[in-house]
């Protein structure tokens, strides 16, 4: 357990010793701070941090840096200002107190963390597939600088799995556009979005659908060979899937089947794939 983890224990019990009597009532007592040492302020953060007062505890973690720039505490201050910044949903207050940190202190054991917070401060931020993609990429980077520079650290794991979610979470905006195109007989503005999906996203889950949909959207356009080229490469690689079995019978019902009969992008991929041809 990291002593970021521990510090975030120690206000836990600090609470329930009630060691600290910051709050009078239902209202906080004003606190002076000039007058306490780096000790103090920094446990007092740590109440109001157990607390659930995330806000007034990143103001006085940062208090402890400010006052006592040169002691340890203002170190452990500043690790926890970015996690406490994060707890208050403060993404860009965290992300920079985070950053800082790393400008600071590259070589401490609580690096991997405060990478790790930084890029949590993107990540949280991805819900809708709406949404601008922007924060998906800086999400994406971030997440790498922590497998790639903390790989035997406790956070790469859990970066790869937010790295691959973010990864299928830029697939599905692609999909999403595709679709609408679709729908509208935009055809070939769709194929440009599976594409995408096929091309780039190949690992997601999003990929047999996308090569169903490029099916239909080559049958709609005429492009028999294309679609059933799109089809072969579905069907070996996901057989088993609802979206073959659907691509299958689209095909079947224009009287043909999967099969290579592309010179294009998608026989350059169905000779990868299947018949394992790179050159």
């Amino acid at each position: 357990m990291t002593r970021v983890r521990s510090r975030a224990k120690t206000a836990a019990v600090l609470l329930s010793l009630g060691l600290l009597a910051a709050c009078s009532g239902d209202e906080r007592e004003e606190i002076d701070v000039e007058g306490l040492s780096a000790e103090q302020i920094y446990k007092q953060a740590e109440f109001d941090l157990a607390a659930k007062n995330p806000e007034e505890a990143a103001v006085l973690f940062g208090e402890v840096e400010r006052l006592y720039p040169y002691s340890d505490w203002a170190k452990r201050g500043l690790i926890m200002q970015a996690f406490a910044y994060h707890q208050d949903r403060d993404y860009e207050n965290s992300r920079a107190s985070a950053q800082r940190y790393i400008d600071f202190y590259p070589a401490d054991e609580d690096a991997a963390y405060a990478q790790y917070l930084l890029a949590l401060s993107y990540y949280d931020q991805i819900d809708a597939i709406g949404r601008d993609q922007g924060l998906t990429f800086q999400a994406l980077q971030a997440l790498r600088a922590v497998i790639e520079r903390y790989p035997d650290s406790e956070y790469a794991r859990s970066a790869i799995l937010k790295f691959d979610l973010a990864f299928d979470h830029l697939a599905a905006k692609e999909m999403e556009v595709g679709r609408y195109y679709l729908k509208r007989a935009h055809y070939s503005a769709a194929i440009a979005r599976f594409r995408v999906v096929v091309e780039q996203f190949q690992t997601t889950t999003h990929t047999p659908e996308a090569l169903h949909r490029l099916v239909e959207s080559y049958l709609s356009l005429g492009l028999i060979g294309e679609a059933q080229t799109a089809g072969a490469i579905l069907g070996h690689n996901f057989q088993s899937s609802e979206w073959y079995q659907d691509s299958y019978e689209l095909l079947t019902a224009q009287g043909v089947e999967p099969g290579l009969f592309s010179s294009g992008w998608l026989g350059s991929i169905y000779r990868q794939t299947i018949k394992g041809e790179w050159l």
